[in-house]
């Protein structure tokens, strides 16, 4: 049978379990903090103290923090990419067949209303924070969506899922770091939204490694290969994908990886260690029944976050605070 079919036979044998995989990891509508809850309510007067508060305690934060919180917001608006890149995974069906919706799509639709709230948050706070020429972040926004996301994995599911469980977490460590610097600086507000924000990457990511989890089960030679696959070619996060208008793709990251490192928000050494989070949830050493080539595979997987701290060790980040358009230079404190 072709890897193709296996992969999809593996998915509709999933299937059955992904309502309670929302039910698990996924909070109803109802339920769930919405992105009012974090911030000003402008119906009560009461509402533009807190702008003014807002706007008061954002100037206890640096330069490189705004690059990063911009990034960070940029990479959570760009969802409607995201979604249509799930949509398109083998075993996801975004039609339902004889009224029955498929299950793979009612969780990526799930997921995507979840995540959207983040965006939506964060970009409030920006533009009321006054801080930001928010029109150069918006145009990043929308350069980000044109300019699509190609991640390497086409529809392979088995990729897919690493991915995913891979950038999921990192999102978690990311917006708690941020949180954790915004709340040293006094700034409560901003500290509660990427806290909560966190706790929903955490969810995300634990579901997601569940499906990968889940998936060597069934199929644990592929999987493997799927995951060796994707460390080779080197997790690329979204904002990898970001620019600045008149400037390429490499050096907007480049530059805000950067500030990300500086901060300590998200550095080589975080992507090292959930690496090592992944092999040991996964029990990719425990595994049996491996052709020859999964082994060989799972014998790199198993070594590789040594051979990273090696590189990792010996790389020097830039002191150098780049100028983006979308913090003003005026805005560096």
């Amino acid at each position: 049978m072709a890897l193709k079919n296996i992969r999809l036979e593996v998915m509709k044998s999933i299937e059955s379990k992904v309502d309670g995989f929302i039910d698990k990891y996924l909070i109803p509508v109802e339920d769930i903090w919405q992105p009012t809850d974090m911030l000003p309510n402008l119906q009560d007067d009461s509402g533009f103290d807190q702008v003014h508060q807002i706007r008061e305690e954002a100037k206890e934060l640096g330069y490189d923090f705004w690059v990063v919180l911009v990034g960070d917001m940029v990479t959570e608006e760009a969802l409607p990419t995201y979604e249509s890149w799930l949509m398109d995974v083998e075993g996801v069906e975004q039609h339902p067949k004889d009224g029955k919706q498929n299950g793979w799509s009612k969780w990526v639709r799930q997921w995507t209303g979840e995540e959207n709230r983040h965006g939506d948050t964060l970009n409030k706070y920006l533009y009321l924070s006054g801080r930001i020429n928010m029109r150069e972040v918006e145009k990043t926004t929308q350069y980000l969506i044109n300019d699509g996301f190609d991640i390497g994995t086409g529809r392979d599911p088995y990729k897919n899922f690493v991915y995913t469980s891979f950038q999921e977490l990192a999102t978690n460590i990311s917006h708690k770091r941020v949180g954790q610097l915004a709340r040293k600086k006094g700034n409560k507000m901003l500290a509660k939204m990427c806290n909560v924000i966190s706790g929903d990457e955490m969810r995300h990511y634990l579901a997601y490694r569940e499906f990968v989890k889940t998936i060597f089960e069934h199929d644990p030679s592929e999987m493997m290969l799927a995951f060796q696959d994707m460390m080779k070619k080197k997790i690329v996060m979204p904002a990898q994908f970001i620019r600045e208008s008149g400037q390429g793709i490499a050096e907007a990251f480049e530059n805000f990886s950067n500030a990300a490192q500086r901060l300590g928000v998200y550095t080589t050494y975080d992507y090292i260690d959930i690496l090592k989070k992944l092999n040991t949830y996964w029990e990719i050493d425990k595994i049996r029944g491996l052709t020859d080539d999964a082994e060989k595979a799972r014998d790199y997987l198993m070594k590789l976050p040594d051979r990273m701290t090696r590189i990792a060790d010996r790389i020097a980040i830039p002191k150098d605070q780049h100028t983006f358009k979308w913090v003003e230079p005026n805005g560096i404190l």
